[in-house]
Parts: structure tokens; C-alpha cells; sequence
């Protein structure tokens, strides 16, 4: 099942995804939420401007979208928008820390998958 609908992919002009992030996808929802449904200047100034880690991974994912749009789509830079992303959990990496007793606490060190679409308006 596609996560988008046949009148969302009319839309889409260009998608760029980057695949096994060391970001838990929780915090890299945050960054996400932050430019989904802004137009692709302001949110590269929001992302530019980010004091989080996943902002400057997104920071270059929208360019690589956007760089895709111009290449692929032959779209206009200037009218495209942010019109959907999300974010997938990836692959977590189970580690183990020494506790008291003699047991063994787990640690999970997760990873995600970002994607940003652009379209226009």
C-alpha cells in the first residue's frame, strides 16, 4: 500500500530520501514537522538556522530535492513547496550496559529513514 494518494503523486514534482540516519526518528520528526508545508526558501532559512542535528541533515536533504526538481522535473525553484514528509524508523542497534547485580541493561541506538516531496503551487 502507497503512503500517497493518486492526487498527492500529481503533485509531486521531486523527492530526495536519506536512508540510515543515527537520529532516533522521534527527533528527526521534529525537524521534519518544522518545514513540511513551507515554501522551499523559508524552510531552508528555518533548517540554516536550527540549532538541532537533524535540521543540518535535512538542511541538505531539501537541497538534494530541490536539485533533483531543477534536474529532473525541470521545475522553477521558486515555486515549489515543501508538500509532504515523513520519517520511518530504521535499524536499531542493540547494545548492552554493565548495571548493578551483575545485569546487564539494553541500550537502543536508533536510526531512521528522512524523506522530503516537493511540489508546486
Amino acid at each position: 500500500m502507497s503512503k500517497k494518494t493518486t492526487k498527492q503523486s500529481e503533485a509531486e514534482v521531486a523527492r530526495a530520501t536519506l536512508r540510515h540516519i543515527r537520529l532516533s526518528p522521534r527527533k528527526a520528526r521534529l525537524v521534519i514537522d518544522l518545514i513540511r508545508g513551507k515554501q522551499v526558501e523559508p524552510a531552508m532559512q528555518a533548517l540554516r538556522f536550527s540549532p538541532k542535528k537533524g535540521a543540518r541533515l535535512a538542511y541538505e536533504l531539501l537541497e538534494s530535492a530541490v536539485s533533483n526538481a531543477r534536474e529532473g522535473a525541470r521545475a522553477d525553484v521558486d515555486r515549489l513547496w515543501v508538500t509532504n514528509g515523513w520519517v520511518d524508523a530504521g535499524r536499531t542497534l542493540k547494545r548492552f550496559m554493565p548495571a548493578a547485580h551483575g545485569r546487564a541493561t539494553p541500550i537502543r541506538k536508533r536510526s531512521s529513514h528522512m524523506t522530503i516531496v516537493l511540489g508546486e503551487k
